[in-house]
């Protein structure tokens, strides 16, 4: 591997688009990206300035010029384009959801595991500086105990049947694009629920329009007197998309878009402001999970702190559970999909 990690982009859509801006904002070279179409990889390295474009992935994870591999298919893909990066000696950021469930979260992280190389799941919320600080706040104890989470990501987006939200042969559905915020958030306050509650409406095509979860937390060390997390995801509705910390001596309440940079403020019983929280960042700040990354193959680890590859599993498992509730699966599952 080089000193400085080259970063190649597999997929072409508007998420890889706009982590490739900040990662070449932060000053990272990427130099390839793949897609199964000529067309498409050679039009994305020209608006990026990306030096090669591959027309299909097998090329582009077989590049020596490329350490890192981004992930940025759709959900459906995530597992066998991680593996295919791994077999080809890779480190990989795979775009949230990690994959579609928990046995295949766990077949990428065993493969990563045993060739020896990062895998990071792309929730960059949590890296976020906003959220860094979150952390620090409910670790001194300003919080008192923690009891309530309250988290919605709800946006309006296309109710068309062939959008890739709607499509069920796509992953679609709030939950897996939307409820993963909320849902990953409240796994970083409070770890693993005690108990699910899920109460879901579905679209037309069959996956899911709204979804609402309760994370029952019992009392426990981490979570003394035990705790509730409330969170909902909407795919045709916009909400206000905040989010509030609620602690038995003050609250944080955090300014929508919540899981992008932004603001918030600690709030105590009697209505004060004691901390307001703003900090100006370059982007959408996605860089910061690539600063992890590269952070975890300086130092030979293949799983950090802020996230680790345990709980992307577990995670992946509490979205198991909500969709059992709420009857939502996918035709595909069962057979991996592999696009080359």
């Amino acid at each position: 591997m080089a000193d400085t990690l080259r970063w190649g982009i597999l997929g072409t859509g508007m998420i890889a688009e706009l982590m490739t801006a900040d990662l070449q904002r932060s000053g990272r070279a990427v130099t390839a990206v793949g897609s199964r179409s000529a067309d498409a990889a050679t039009a994305f390295a020209g608006r990026l300035g990306i030096p090669v474009a591959h027309g299909s992935y097998a090329a582009l994870v077989s590049d020596p010029t490329v350490d890192v591999v981004y992930v940025a298919t759709p959900h459906p893909f995530h597992e066998s384009h991680a593996l295919l990066a791994i077999d080809a000696g890779k480190h990989v950021l795979v775009e949230k959801p990690f994959t579609i469930n928990a046995v295949e979260a766990q077949t990428v992280v065993d493969a990563a595991k045993a060739a020896g190389v990062v895998v990071l799941e792309a929730m960059w919320t949590r890296w976020l500086p906003h959220m860094v600080r979150i952390r620090e706040i409910v670790a001194s104890g300003v919080l008192g105990q923690l009891r309530t989470l309250h988290a919605d990501h709800t946006q309006k987006l296309s109710l068309e049947a062939t959008h890739r939200l709607q499509d069920p042969m796509l992953g679609g559905g709030a939950l897996l694009d939307l409820g993963i915020y909320p849902i990953s958030f409240a796994w970083d306050l409070f770890g693993a629920p005690t108990t699910v509650q899920a109460h879901s409406l579905p679209t037309a095509t069959g996956v899911d329009r709204q979804t609402s979860v309760v994370f029952g937390y019992a009392d426990s060390e981490r979570n003394p007197g035990g705790a509730q997390a409330v969170l909902h995801a909407e795919s045709d509705a916009a909400g206000p998309t905040r989010a509030t910390v609620i602690g038995t001596d003050a609250r944080i309440e955090i300014d929508g878009m919540w899981y992008t940079p932004t603001s918030f403020r600690v709030v105590n019983p009697a209505g004060e402001v004691i901390e307001f929280w703003q900090k100006r960042v370059e982007g959408r700040g996605m860089h910061f999970q690539a600063d992890e990354l590269e952070a975890l193959a300086a130092a030979g680890a293949l799983s950090g702190t802020v996230l680790p590859l345990t709980e992307t599993v577990a995670i992946m498992a509490s979205m198991d559970e909500v969709r059992a509730q709420i009857g939502l699966s996918y035709p595909f599952e069962g057979s991996p999909i592999i696009t080359r």
